[in-house]
């Protein structure tokens, strides 16, 4: 008897997806042919930036460019997370300690990102450290402010169960105020995975030996257009599968809070 609904919903879903293709391959279609007979050196035909992506990225830059920038992008943001979650459930339990903190916070979360690189590379050098540090440091504001305001909302009956029920602490925060937070923990957690690939580009652009950044920057620097739109369209695949693979996991994590709005 479930399998009919099962089709339909799988049905369904099939639907969204193939209508979420639409608007992106007529758009690559219309870039292919009119840019077909492109002689100018600055917009390459899409064939040939298609052939340099495989040369490039496929074969000869993905040991030693893809996976390094990859690898520093997701340290400096599992950082992030860990401090963001760490420090916002304390802020947020606790209005008097939120107060005294918010001045810095305020103040950290304004300097610009680009203006921080040279400080990091005068402080920590050109190595990783200083590119997942300020990844780090840059991402930990969207997870740790949205992690204070879900800790902040959560509903004062659901503090009273816990207490009727003799939990510590600790298992309060575990069981009841994390749950209760984990929307806007997940917001803020997608909103820094977008810092996060910004500033995996933004380390790379000044004194890096590897990564996609340095790629893209050394192709633009020597005229090789086609490498440099290479690079542009190896980020923006990279982005479309990162968010996509972050809302399949929100989602799953998500899904009693999905069915009790529905109710």
């Amino acid at each position: 008897m479930a399998m009919p609904h099962t089709s339909k919903a799988l049905g369904r879903r099939t639907a969204r997806w193939l209508v979420s293709l639409i608007v992106p391959v007529a758009l690559l279609l219309v870039w292919w042919f009119v840019s077909l007979d492109s002689t100018s050196p600055f917009w390459p035909s899409l064939k040939s930036i298609v052939t340099s992506f495989r040369d490039l990225w496929l074969f000869d830059r993905f040991g030693s460019d893809i996976l390094p920038s990859l690898g520093r992008m997701l340290a400096g943001y599992a950082l992030a997370v860990v401090v963001g979650v760490g420090l916002g459930v304390p802020l947020g339990r606790l209005p008097v300690l939120r107060r005294a903190f918010e001045p810095a916070l305020q103040f950290l979360r304004a300097l610009p990102a680009t203006a921080l690189v040279p400080v990091g590379i005068v402080l920590l050098g050109i190595g990783n450290a200083p590119k997942i540090a300020l990844t780090a440091f840059v991402t930990v504001f969207p997870v740790l402010l949205n992690t204070v305001d879900g800790v902040r909302a959560v509903g004062r009956e659901l503090e009273d169960t816990a207490r009727s029920y003799r939990l510590t602490r600790a298992q309060r925060v575990l069981l009841v105020q994390l749950p209760a937070a984990a929307p806007n923990i997940l917001a803020g957690m997608r909103i820094a995975l977008s810092v996060s690939f910004v500033m995996m580009v933004v380390t790379e652009l000044t004194a890096a030996t590897s990564g996609i950044g340095f790629v893209t920057l050394q192709a633009q620097q020597s005229f090789q257009v086609s490498e440099m739109w290479a690079g542009m369209l190896l980020l923006g695949i990279l982005g479309v599968l990162f968010n996509g693979a972050f809302v399949l996991v929100e989602r799953r994590l998500l899904r009693w809070y999905t069915k009790e709005q529905g109710s």
